[in-house]
């Protein structure tokens, strides 16, 4: 990786953590249900990518699907979930806390945080549902996160730059934005050649086929809405290698 810029991957399988360090990903951010944008991952799917892997692993805290207004219980397993994950090896923390009216709920965040330390903690896309994104971010700089990813507050990093632009220039490097959403080998030179991002974060995943011999196309696991039942989607150690290559040739 080009000195300066650092490439994340987030995955939701031991095979994906280690395609994405086979193919040269800076850090790990691990969860489960890629589908569902992103939960909470098993202990045991941690345990196990924490042992096959070297480069860092933060670790999301999302107790489900759909939006970030939580209730006390989702709270309280937030902060439960948080602290088995560090007793199990993570090595930041991941995670986002909404208001009713489309802000930082910092009372929360700030009571994660203190669950969270020391480890390192960023503010997952939820930032991508604010209503107010330049006071967002002062928030979040005054709680103390070290980094926010989103994608401009659009649905893609590339359709936001605009806004991460602003961002960044608004941080003034107290806190480093990620750019995610979206990023591919199609579209990653333009949104590093348009802005001063020193971290990205996507799947950069392939779709192959199941190995079940038999199946039941009658039946699938999930809503009408989920992904193909004998599909398998992980990380691409060739995507991995070409969104570097890209990032380099920018450098």
């Amino acid at each position: 990786m080009a000195p300066g810029i650092q490439m994340e991957v987030c995955v939701d399988s031991v095979e994906s953590a280690m395609n994405a360090e086979r193919g040269g990903a800076s850090r790990i951010e691990l969860c489960s249900s890629l589908i569902e944008g992103g939960i909470t991952p098993s202990i045991g799917l941690l345990q196990l990518v924490k042992q096959s892997v070297q480069v860092p692993v933060f670790a999301m805290v999302r107790p489900r699907g759909g939006d970030f207004l939580y209730n006390d219980s989702e709270i309280e397993v937030m902060k439960r979930d948080i602290r088995m994950v560090k007793a199990n090896g993570a090595d930041g923390i991941v995670f986002g806390v909404l208001t009713d009216d489309g802000g930082v709920n910092a009372h929360v965040c700030m009571d994660l945080i203190a669950e969270s330390r020391p480890l390192s903690v960023t503010f997952h896309r939820a930032f991508d549902m604010v209503h107010n994104p330049c006071a967002s971010l002062e928030c979040l700089i005054s709680l103390g996160f070290e980094r926010v990813l989103t994608s401009g507050c659009d649905s893609t990093a590339l359709e936001g730059l605009p806004t991460i632009k602003r961002l960044i220039e608004q941080a003034k490097q107290r806190i480093i934005v990620v750019a995610g959403g979206g990023i591919t080998e199609r579209n990653l030179q333009r949104i590093l050649e348009n802005s001063c991002i020193r971290e990205f974060h996507c799947s950069a995943r392939s779709s192959r086929e199941s190995l079940m011999k038999f199946r039941n196309v009658s039946v699938s696991m999930g809503a009408s809405m989920a992904p193909a039942e004998y599909i398998v989607k992980v990380a691409d150690i060739n995507k991995v290698r070409m969104l570097i290559a890209i990032a380099k040739d920018v450098v």
